[in-house]
């Protein structure tokens, strides 16, 4: 089956729940309303329905590989990528300064999801260049954003970023590449970076590293380590690719997923030191850095959301095809598609709602983002961004672990084909792993909204989202249909199961912090699903309104008949959560550590 861009799921929650209307109203956004929006996201979803998704299952039986120190990637990956290129998607959400269209993330996180959708080996590569775009941006001298960022938002040249080494995980304080001062201002960077994804290919004519490294001399820890563009050729004075840099692919990775993608080994200064430019100031780099992962913990989030809508296309199309048992109630007398028996659409039910709510929450977490940088009140910037940065490891988290359940459950729906690869099922489940580890896992998303989203303040972000729920419940009990008060009854108990817990957070992070981050997953988990749940509330009350008024009937049936589910069946786990979360601390620990 070929892949459908949910381009009308996506415009409606632009519209009812992100206020996209309201972000066009923002000076930099005036051209980006609803039609520009559909405009843009139904030649998005032409191009990687016809151009880049028939590469997906090609990508991944006849990978990228590795020869004489050159990737060559699987077969049409070059040709799409230049399309991809000149189509200008690269710059659709980047500053008209350097070259790119300006539209609001808003929209821009769609397109990054159709993107994912059709293939999401192919997406890594712009996925990554988007960070390096967004930290030279922050960060970069004038110089390095007059020679890197045009033909990086033109897609011209790709980037990547450079954090991990061998000793060095997720403990960036143990990074040990050097960077040496040179008297030209420039820097001989030495070392060995490993997990580096597209950081050798054949589809641009440069490659552009990001690169964390500690100057000789400088503080050990995190507060040594600067950041370093350190280009694969080097740029000649008039802008042209020249020289070849001393930094070289050594090796790619054998990968249980993404298998199109090349997860190369780069190794600098094997031969003198490759040549190095710093971002911003010696010892930031960290902070530099963040500005690119932040984006790209988003962005990861949303290749959840997109892995997920994929494997619930197969398993509908699946489901509707295979014929298997007579339905249990009798409805046809001979056997019939999967999709009359109960279970199989508890299944699809469950996928399509976990998808769409955490394509709402995405949505409005991208709105946030656009209020936050370019509302013209600080303090609406403020609240927006504050809201937005509580939601980042959420999407990130929550929605690639509801990712690994989707894809799960497509296979299931399929059955024993779902375990043959040559279905396809397969390969999303196998895509869908590395979302939760990768720029940050679960856990670190998890530490991040206990220490910084919600004990640094008290608790008073996601209390004051805490508050807005509460309205949408009484919204809810206003409306007084049936599907809304039975909606409000399971979103208020998830939501105070929430304010428990993060009462319970708030008050063991420093006293007793084994006990705060135990349940540190969990509470991310039970926030996450708070959230998506919230927002199909909302899209219930504008669904409902909307048949009311005769308006698009289907289509609002089905988002009433998903809110529905996602409250029964989902939401509902919130409570049980909480108690896991609360009560439960001690017994995470209290096994004496020789008894496992």
């Amino acid at each position: 089956m070929s892949y459908i861009a949910p381009v009308k799921d996506m415009l409606f929650n632009m519209v009812h729940l992100a206020n996209l209307e309201q972000i066009a109203q923002l000076p930099a956004f005036a051209d980006a309303g609803v039609d520009t929006a559909q405009a843009v996201l139904e030649e998005c979803a032409r191009f990687n329905q016809d151009v880049v998704a028939p590469l997906n299952w090609e990508g991944d039986t006849k990978p990228s590989f590795f020869k004489d120190g050159h990737v060559t990637t699987s077969q049409g990956f070059k040709a799409a990528y230049q399309q991809y290129s000149e189509g200008g998607w690269q710059g659709l959400q980047h500053p008209f300064d350097f070259g790119g269209q300006g539209l609001p993330k808003t929209i821009g996180a769609a397109c990054v999801e159709i993107l994912n959708s059709a293939n999401m080996s192919f997406a890594l590569c712009p996925l990554l260049t988007d960070g390096a775009i967004e930290a030279l941006i922050t960060a970069g001298s004038d110089n390095l954003k007059s020679i890197y960022l045009e033909n990086l938002v033109s897609g011209k040249w790709t980037g990547t970023m450079n954090l991990t080494e061998p000793q060095a995980g997720s403990d960036l304080s143990m990074v040990r590449s050097r960077a040496e001062p040179q008297a030209d201002g420039t820097y001989k960077i030495f070392g060995t970076k490993i997990f580096i994804s597209y950081g050798e290919h054949d589809m641009a004519e440069n490659i552009v590293h990001l690169v964390l490294a500690r100057v000789t001399g400088a503080p050990d820890g995190v507060k040594g380590i600067s950041l370093f563009v350190v280009p694969k050729f080097l740029v000649k004075s008039d802008g042209s690719v020249g020289a070849r840099n001393d930094v070289h692919c050594v090796s790619i990775e054998h990968k249980m997923g993404i298998k199109a993608s090349p997860t190369a080994v780069l190794q600098y200064g094997d031969h003198g030191g490759a040549v190095g430019y710093l971002v911003g100031q010696e010892n930031r780099g960290l902070e530099y850095m963040f500005i690119m992962m932040n984006a790209a913990r988003y962005a990861v989030g949303v290749q959840g959301i997109a892995v997920a809508e994929r494997a619930y296309q197969k398993a509908t199309q699946y489901a509707r095809d295979r014929v298997q048992s007579r339905p249990i109630d009798g409805s046809i007398k001979a056997a019939a598609p999967i999709i009359h028996h109960p279970d199989v659409r508890r299944m699809l039910m469950t996928m399509r709602a976990y998808t769409e709510g955490c394509r709402a929450m995405a949505s409005v977490a991208a709105s946030a983002y656009d209020a936050s940088h370019h509302h013209p009140n600080v303090s609406t910037r403020q609240q927006n961004l504050a809201f937005y940065e509580f939601l980042v490891p959420l999407v990130k988290g929550f929605s690639t672990e509801m990712s690994l359940e989707v894809t799960s459950l497509g296979v299931q729906v399929h059955g024993g084909m779902g375990f043959i690869e040559e279905t396809g099922a397969a390969q999303y489940y196998r895509d869908a792993k590395i979302l939760t580890i990768y720029e940050g896992t679960t856990a670190i998303q998890a530490n991040d909204l206990v220490g910084r989203k919600t004990s640094r303040d008290g608790g008073n972000t996601a209390k004051a989202i805490a508050a807005q729920i509460a309205n949408t419940e009484s919204e809810l009990k206003k409306q007084n249909s049936a599907h809304a008060i039975a909606i409000a009854k399971k979103l208020g108990a998830a939501r105070q199961a929430f304010e428990q817990v993060v009462d319970f957070i708030v008050a063991n992070t420093s006293s007793n912090p084994n006990a705060a981050f135990a349940g540190s997953v969990p509470y991310l988990m039970l926030a996450g699903n708070l959230m998506s749940g919230w927002q199909l509330a909302r899209a219930l009350l504008v669904a409902e309104q909307a048949i009311a008024k005769g308006e698009d009937v289907p289509f609002m049936q089905a988002k009433i008949s998903t809110a529905r589910f996602y409250a029964d069946h989902i939401l509902s786990k919130a409570p049980g959560m909480r108690d896991a979360i609360v009560d439960g601390a001690d017994s995470v620990t209290s096994m004496a550590l020789e008894s496992f």
